[in-house]
C-alpha cells in the first residue's frame, strides 16, 4: 500500500515535470527554426492542421460514451469559434511572433502572467464575488503586482549574457525579417508586449473553456473542434500577412520533424497527461508546474541550445514565478474556504435553508 501511494505521487509529478521540459525544448527548437527563416504564421498553421487531424480520431476514441444532450447547437458553435480565435489564432500567432523577437525564457515569463490576467478579468467582469477583507484576495492582489513587476524587469532589463548565442545564429537573426520595418534583433520590448497579449488571450480562452466544459463535459471533442476552427482562422490570417509563397514550402529536414513533433505533443500527449493529472490530483495541480519551465529554459539555454540567455530574463522570470505561486496560493485558500462553508452549511441548515443557499449560488 505504501509503495502504491508513493507511486501515485511520483508518477504524476514526474510526468508533469517532463511535460514542461518537452514544452520548453520544442519552444527553443521553434525559436532556432524561426531564426533560420521559418515563418511563425506558417508554423502555426501547419502544426495546428496536423494536430487537428490527429486529435479528431483520438477524441472520438477517448469519448465513446453516448451523450443525450445535442452537441451541435448554435450556442456551442459560437463558443467553439471564440475558443479557436482566442486559444489558437490569436494567442499562438502572437506567441510565436513574440518568440521570434525575444527568447524562450521570455515566453515562460509572460506565460506566468495568465493567473494575474485571469484575476483582473474576473474582477472587472464580476465573474467571481470579491471579498476585499479575505486573505485570499490579498494574496491574489500581491501576486498580481509581483507578476507584473517581473514582466517589467524582463522587458526593460536584459543584463549581461549568461550565455551568448553562436555567431551563425546571430547572423541568421540579423538577416531574418518578418516585416519590412521590423528586425528581430532590435525589438525585444515589442516581442514582450506581444507575448503578454498572448497570455491575455489565453486567460480569456480559459474563461470561455471552463464554462463550455461545464455544459459539454466531452473535453477532447471540444478541443478537436475548436482546434479545427483555430486552424481555419490562422490559415486566413496567414494568407493575408505572409505573402511569400516560398514560406509555405516544406522540405524533408528538421523543420518538418519539428512541426510533426509539436503537433503530436501539443495536440494529444500534453492534453491527455493534463486531463489525467487533473482527474487524479485536482484542478490546481497542473498549474503548479508551469514555473518549472523557467528551470528548464535556464538549463537548456546554458547547457545545450544556442539561443542567448540574459541575467535580466532569469531574474524577471524568477520574480514572476513568485507572483504566480502567490496567486495560486490565494486561489487554494479561496477554494478551501468555499469547501468549509459548503460543509458547514450542510451540517447547520435544514432542507429549506439549503435550497435558498443553492439559489444564491446560482445568482
Amino acid at each position: 500500500m505504501r509503495y502504491r501511494s508513493k507511486l501515485a505521487e511520483v508518477v504524476p509529478f514526474s510526468m508533469m515535470v517532463m511535460m514542461e521540459g518537452c514544452t520548453i525544448g520544442l519552444t527553443i527548437l521553434a525559436k532556432t527554426a524561426m531564426s533560420g527563416g521559418m515563418s511563425p504564421f506558417v508554423f502555426v498553421v501547419y502544426t495546428n492542421a496536423l494536430a487537428t487531424s490527429l486529435l479528431f480520431p483520438f477524441s472520438f476514441l477517448y469519448h465513446r460514451e453516448r451523450v443525450e444532450k445535442p452537441f451541435f447547437t448554435f450556442r456551442l458553435l459560437v463558443r467553439i469559434f471564440f475558443l479557436g480565435l482566442m486559444g489558437i489564432a490569436l494567442s499562438q500567432n502572437l506567441a510565436f511572433l513574440g518568440l521570434s523577437f525575444t527568447s524562450p525564457i521570455v515566453v515562460c515569463e509572460m506565460g506566468l502572467l495568465i493567473p494575474a490576467f485571469s484575476f483582473i478579468l474576473s474582477s472587472v467582469l464580476r465573474i467571481t464575488k470579491l471579498d476585499c477583507r479575505s486573505s485570499s484576495f490579498h494574496f491574489k492582489v500581491i501576486g498580481t503586482l509581483i507578476s507584473f513587476t517581473g514582466a517589467i524587469v524582463v522587458e526593460h532589463f536584459k543584463g549581461p549574457y549568461i550565455r551568448r548565442a553562436s555567431s551563425s545564429v546571430l547572423q541568421l537573426q540579423h538577416k531574418r525579417q518578418l516585416f519590412i520595418f521590423y528586425s528581430t534583433s532590435n525589438h525585444w520590448l515589442l516581442g514582450s508586449v506581444l507575448l503578454a497579449a498572448s497570455s491575455l488571450c489565453v486567460s480569456i480562452w480559459n474563461m470561455i473553456q471552463v464554462r463550455t466544459v461545464g455544459e459539454y463535459p466531452q473535453v477532447m471533442k471540444i478541443a478537436s473542434f475548436y482546434s479545427l476552427a483555430g486552424t481555419i482562422q490562422s490559415t486566413i490570417f496567414c494568407l493575408i500577412v505572409e505573402r511569400d509563397v516560398n514560406a509555405w514550402k516544406l522540405k524533408l529536414n528538421m523543420e518538418l520533424l519539428l512541426i510533426f513533433a509539436t503537433a503530436l505533443f501539443s495536440g494529444i500527449i500534453r492534453s491527455y497527461v493534463h486531463i489525467s493529472c487533473t482527474r487524479l490530483k485536482g484542478s490546481l495541480y497542473v498549474l503548479m508546474f508551469q514555473p518549472f519551465r523557467i528551470v528548464w529554459a535556464s538549463i537548456f539555454g546554458i547547457g545545450f541550445f544556442v539561443n542567448s540567455l540574459h541575467y535580466g530574463s532569469v531574474i524577471g522570470a524568477a520574480i514572476s514565478g513568485v507572483g504566480y505561486y502567490t496567486i495560486v496560493w490565494g486561489q487554494i485558500r479561496e477554494d478551501d474556504k468555499c469547501k468549509d462553508l459548503y460543509v458547514e452549511s450542510i451540517k447547520c441548515t435544514d432542507e429549506k435553508t439549503l435550497s435558498l443557499l443553492q439559489e444564491d449560488t446560482l445568482v
